[in-house]
């Protein structure tokens, strides 16, 4: 009897606290959102051409962008040239337009925009299928944003129906 207590005794010891690890991991949060960095230099971030089309992306995945003052959300600037590649996903992303005019379609639904535009892809069973289309003679561009938790949470999955013209890969 007593040794089975003694076992039960080093069993409960040598199991993670659960709990404890969690409020670790949240005060490792806070100190980085206190402590991280707060200022990233779009000069410094590379031009990427990709299937989607000409992106400068400011947060990436969670892995990448640790010491950063916000983990948590995905931001990114896309260039719309001509126009973009056509893809479906879940939805749940903010576009603010930055400069420019052009229009977006929804789901086969035009959208028009221009520089000072929110342009909102909801959530939507099955996902959003979307492809954004420029109107002027210059570049056009928009800024990205979206819950890096809430699409995880979601199964953001991307599907490329037709690639950016310009992308070589």
């Amino acid at each position: 009897m007593i040794e089975k207590e003694a076992l039960r005794e080093r069993e409960a010891e040598s199991k993670p606290d659960l709990y404890e690890e969690e409020l670790k991991l949240q005060k490792t949060t806070l100190e980085n959102a206190r402590k991280g960095r707060r200022l990233i230099k779009g000069s410094k971030l590379p031009w990427e051409v990709g299937k989607q089309g000409v992106l400068r992306f400011y947060h990436t995945e969670p892995q990448n962008n640790r010491g950063l003052a916000l983990e948590t959300v995905r931001l990114f600037v896309h260039e719309i040239r001509s126009h973009s590649g056509r893809h479906r996903h879940q939805g749940g992303f903010g576009l603010f337009v930055l400069n420019g005019r052009g229009y977006t379609t929804v789901d086969g639904v035009r959208c028009d925009w221009s520089e000072g535009d929110l342009i909102l892809l909801h959530f939507k069973k099955g996902g959003v299928e979307h492809q954004h289309f420029n109107l002027d003679n210059k570049p056009s561009r928009w800024l990205a944003f979206s819950s890096i938790p809430l699409g995880q949470m979601t199964g953001l999955v991307i599907d490329q129906k037709e690639t950016y013209s310009g992308f070589k890969g």
